[in-house]
């Protein structure tokens, strides 16, 4: 309490008003400070602990707010404190967003750290000589982006990027800080991040439009009548980002944004939060689970990954798929064996702060042993007793078509390229090709073509024709006689649906692409898609370059009734 010694002088009821609100800010600090020790997986451990820790700030957020004057006069709230509230709120709702993949918690976050801003909670800071006040609000800067860049909210991640680098420069000038070079790090990681997009759309004032590639209504082939397919609902997916130099920003790579992206519904309140600060509703849950519960794991270690996948597989509901996503680098077998196992192709790369020397992994064994911090195909088999989907993106994803299904549970697995043209190679920091396919074909088609920017009506144009290439993609999968059954298992979910549709759409572009001359340049799949029925598809090529001649570059593809043979 502030004053000059003046406790007696203050009324009873003000003073309890005192007493109540440190009370409750040291116990929404306790809260807070407690959650980064609960278990990081499994649904159930953490939701009493954030729900009792939602209660209090709410609590605290509404008693600041109704008893301002009294704070302000008897305990001496400065508007930065108020801030520091707010900002734990928003990263509250962060975190269970992150936990329940649930896009309105992000919203919800926005609205408070939007107002830290717009009510300037945070201005008087730069006025104190504390240094440690002005690192709080360079990481609300941080966090706020990150919500942001999650929200497509691209023009005012600009804003907030410029308004951090003045940030950065005023609190380095004053402070003569160590780190410095941190926060210029976070800087250039961002810039990275916002201009990793290969192609900007345009309208016709030349600015550009921000294009939303999550789920939308409409946005996937509907299931028609006589189409039989599985009941299997996709449940959890396991997002892991291990790319050696690819752009990242907070422990995000730009391959995990993508393709978390892939698995979420377009929230319908996206661009009209109508949420504010003070209607705080911890509460009120989303009525039903519109996305598959992710985790995103950014360079894990091997026993994390395992951790993770287990925890997954052990809370996975009946009828419900499990997808592990891996962005890695490759990691190649040292010698060949008379026998080859699950364990013998190499795979992706896990993470150890040791034994890695300029991407590449150092061998210091035995040529007969394998590779300890790789995830090899055979890691996976044990989780193959339930329902499971994998998308590898990786020089080594090849590795993981050796796979056996030993339990006859569907399995699918989609594998990238191994090898690029060398004129898509010095791409790859800004995201893989593959992915960019699985998260929105359109881009990555106009960036296989060179294409940097395109007319809106031109994008919306080629969009509605990619509709109707999915609905015939569609039928291809479900009409097949050829087709594997676990295909049509997966078929059934809509965010498998897409990606499996997606997939096709990318074999097909690449394999009719002058560029892409080699067999390696293709994705493949475990079990293989019937490629007459699908990839090398007639009706599809024709697709291909009708979308083509769309865009004016149909110079670039064969004419499929060349019938080019690979």
């Amino acid at each position: 309490m502030t004053g000059a010694g003046a406790d007696d002088d203050i009324p009873l009821g003000e003073r309890k008003t005192v007493t109540d609100f440190c009370y409750l800010l040291d116990k929404s600090k306790q809260l807070f400070n407690g959650l980064r020790d609960l278990p990081q997986y499994g649904h159930k451990q953490w939701q009493s602990y954030f729900g009792r820790t939602f209660d209090v700030y709410t609590k605290l957020w509404k008693f600041q707010q109704q008893h301002r004057q009294v704070l302000d006069n008897r305990y001496g709230l400065k508007r930065w404190q108020i801030g520091e509230v707010a900002s734990k709120i928003g990263q509250l709702y962060y975190h269970y967003y992150l936990r329940t993949s649930e896009t309105s918690y992000l919203n919800e976050a926005f609205s408070f750290y939007s107002a830290i801003r717009q009510r300037s909670y945070y201005y008087q800071v730069n006025k104190e000589d504390r240094p440690e006040l002005v690192v709080k609000k360079l990481r609300y800067y941080a966090r706020y982006i990150v919500v942001c860049l999650l929200l497509n909210k691209m023009d005012l991640v600009k804003v907030l990027v410029k308004e951090l680098s003045e940030e950065i420069e005023d609190y380095t000038q004053r402070f003569n800080t160590e780190d410095q070079l941190e926060w210029n790090l976070v800087l250039q990681e961002v810039a990275a991040f916002v201009e990793a997009d290969p192609v900007v759309v345009l309208n016709e004032e030349n600015t550009v439009v921000i294009t939303s590639n999550r789920l939308q209504e409409g946005g996937v082939p509907q299931l028609e009548q006589g189409m039989v397919v599985g009941q299997l609902t996709l449940a959890d997916a396991l997002i892991i980002g291990n790319c050696n130099n690819q752009v990242k920003f907070s422990e995000l790579t730009i391959d995990m944004f993508r393709i978390l992206q892939a698995l979420e519904r377009e929230p319908v309140n996206l661009a009209t939060s109508t949420s504010k600060p003070g209607t705080l509703e911890p509460s009120e849950k989303p009525a039903k689970r519109e996305n598959p519960h992710k985790y995103l794991l950014y360079k894990p270690t091997f026993s994390q990954l395992y951790t993770f996948l287990s925890a997954s597989f052990k809370e996975l509901p009946a009828n419900s798929v499990l997808l592990v996503y891996l962005s890695a680098t490759g990691v190649f077998p040292t010698g060949r064996l008379d026998y080859e196992g699950p364990y013998d192709f190499g795979g992706v790369l896990t993470n150890t702060n040791r034994d890695v020397v300029n991407g590449e992994t150092v061998q210091k064994r035995n040529q007969a042993q394998k590779e300890m911090h790789c995830l090899h195909p055979g890691d996976l088999f044990p989780f193959t007793r339930k329902p499971l989907f994998v998308i590898v993106d990786s020089s080594n994803s090849t590795a993981y078509k050796n796979f056996t299904n030993l339990f006859g549970q569907p399995l699918v697995c989609l594998l990238s390229p191994t090898v690029y043209p060398k004129s898509m190679q010095d791409q790859s920091q800004r995201g893989s090709l593959f992915t960019l396919f699985l998260y929105c074909p359109l881009l990555a088609f106009l960036s296989v073509c060179g294409l940097s920017s395109l007319r809106q009506g031109l994008w919306d144009k080629a969009q509605d024709f990619l509709r109707k290439v999915y609905r015939d993609i569609g039928q291809m999968i479900t009409r097949s006689r050829a087709i594997d059954q676990a295909f049509l298992q997966f078929y059934g979910d809509e965010f498998l649906r897409l990606l499996l549709i997606r997939f096709v759409f990318c074999s097909a572009t690449l394999r009719l692409h002058k560029l892409f001359r080699e067999s390696r340049s293709f994705p493949e799949s475990y079990p293989q898609l019937p490629k007459q029925d699908t990839v090398e598809s007639s009706v599809l090529q024709k697709h291909v370059l009708e979308l083509a001649t769309m865009l004016d570059v149909q110079s670039l593809f064969w004419d499929g009734t060349l019938g080019v043979n690979y």
